[in-house]
């Protein structure tokens, strides 16, 4: 049974000492307020940072791959895996991997997934950024019955795009997906292909997220724990480092988190260079100091390792809170170890996206949440909460629509996900969308009062598909709402 619990008290007592401003998250807090907002009470100690080492995840591995397509059978269990070092800790998981595996597919060829539900409540399984038919979307009233198996369908006619897969069982999403019920799902063409980024050992997938444990070191879900959340995790170990080779590496980021926002940096101030982002490589690579991740938005970057000699360390930091910089400034190091041969190079030109269409529709959308400090806030799309059978927008197919996406509330960030179509950000609060929201896009972040722009093309499928935040403790709370492509 979830159960919910608001900490909007809390981040209330906190905008009285100045730490969420207008239009910001909340910088990392000291852990003096910490303490009094109750960050990491009743928790075991986490390990010292940088004491485990960063696994890298495993690949699925299709057991056919007859008939032009991948067929795979994935097995949803609890198990118990060791995430604090000397601690068993029972998760969720897609054949007992904690974070979720990794499956790799291909533009063009289809992929078939069967998934036995062993455990004792109903599961979705929702791939997110496909482009799929609805019955195949795992959307949250669609489920898999405990002890039931469900098959389905991805026939990857997309181009390529880092997209992930995870549960969307409504009213169990958060909970699930907070517990492990999260993988990724790399999506490849020959316009990526061709080029001559970073891979082999030297592609590493980083799924990042945060958690909190109880003092047996078990996993505490509470719904809207904004303030308890506070050991960040990175392939599913605390604040771990990675030796790396003095050369380029490519770093598949994806933010796995329910609620926590991250922005990352080097602890040298370092170039990073991101190349991509939910939909895939940018135009042109975006050489920058700092990489944003709201909850289910990745982020391709590059970072060249060659710079640095043989011994050095180099922490990738995050600056957002909530939490002390002890407990989430530090995401994972880098440890420099050995010279490597690199012939890889990021080129100028990463790819050419195609002129956006007219569009036909303009559509108005408004994210809210109780903000008053009741026992249990709701989570509203244009002012109501989700409704499986009400239809909120209804959309001929074939056509481009731009929709203003606007955040409400005062002091809670949301962000905004449309199923089966990528998007294009036009603008943010009124000025055109920077550099890292160049390129397709299925998720886009929406801190308090912001506004953006965006324009979608749906050209694929028809029927029915949900729009939410994927602050997934907000949609579980009904920040949901249905379109129908007709």
């Amino acid at each position: 049974m979830v159960t919910r619990r608001s900490v909007l008290g809390g981040a209330l007592a906190a905008t009285g000492a100045g730490l969420i401003t207008g239009g910001a998250l909340m910088p990392l807090l000291s852990a003096r307020t910490a303490r009094a907002a109750g960050a990491g009470a009743g928790a075991v100690a986490v390990p010292a940072p940088f004491t485990v080492k960063m696994p890298t995840l495993p690949v699925l591995s299709p057991i056919s791959t007859l008939g032009g397509q991948d067929l795979y059978y994935v097995t949803v269990k609890e198990v118990a895996r060791e995430i604090l070092p000397g601690v068993q800790t029972k998760v969720l998981t897609y054949d007992g991997h904690f974070p979720g595996p990794v499956l790799r597919a291909r533009s063009g060829r289809k992929v078939v997934v069967r998934h036995r539900n062993t455990l004792g409540m109903p599961i979705a399984v929702h791939l997110h950024g496909g482009s799929v038919t609805p019955e195949n979307d795992g959307s949250p009233m669609d489920t898999v019955a405990p002890g039931t198996s469900r098959t389905y369908t991805y026939p990857n006619q997309q181009p390529h795009a880092p997209l992930w897969f995870h549960d969307h069982a409504h009213h169990m999403e958060s909970e699930h997906v907070y517990r492990g019920l999260s993988g990724s799902y790399l999506l490849t063409d020959e316009v990526e292909s061709a080029l001559p980024l970073p891979a082999g050992q030297y592609e590493v997938p980083i799924a990042l997220r945060d958690a909190h444990f109880d003092e047996a070191g078990q996993l505490v879900y509470v719904m809207d724990d904004v303030f308890g959340r506070t050991t960040v995790l990175a392939n599913g170990r605390p604040t771990p480092y990675f030796p790396v080779a003095a050369r380029k590496y490519r770093f598949r980021l994806l933010n796995s988190s329910n609620m926590r926002f991250f922005q990352l940096r080097l602890s040298d101030g370092g170039q990073m260079v991101q190349i991509g982002t939910d939909g895939g490589l940018l135009e042109r690579p975006l050489p920058t100091d700092t990489v944003g991740l709201s909850p289910a938005e990745r982020a391709d970057v590059v970072i060249d390792f060659s710079r640095y000699p043989v011994g050095t360390k180099i922490v990738l930091e995050n600056t957002l809170g909530p939490g002390t910089p002890d407990q989430v400034g530090k995401v994972l190091r880098f440890d420099v170890v050995r010279t490597a041969a690199d012939p890889s190079r990021v080129p100028d030109v990463l790819r050419t996206l195609p002129p956006l269409p007219a569009a036909t529709v303009q559509r108005t959308i408004v994210l809210s949440m109780d903000e008053d400090g009741r026992q249990e806030p709701r989570g509203l799309m244009d002012g109501q909460v989700w409704d499986p059978e009400r239809i909120d927008q209804t959309v001929a197919h074939g056509s481009s629509e731009i929709w203003t996406v606007t955040n409400a509330n005062k002091i809670v960030p949301h962000n905004f996900h449309m199923h089966l179509v990528q998007f294009r950000v036009l603008e943010r609060n009124g000025a055109p969308a920077g550099p890292a929201e160049a390129g397709l896009k299925d998720t886009v972040r929406l801190f308090p009062g912001e506004t953006v722009k965006l324009q979608a093309t749906f050209d694929s499928y028809r029927g029915t598909y949900v729009y939410h935040c994927h602050l997934l403790d907000h949609s579980a709370m009904g920040m949901m709402a249905n379109f129908r492509v007709r």
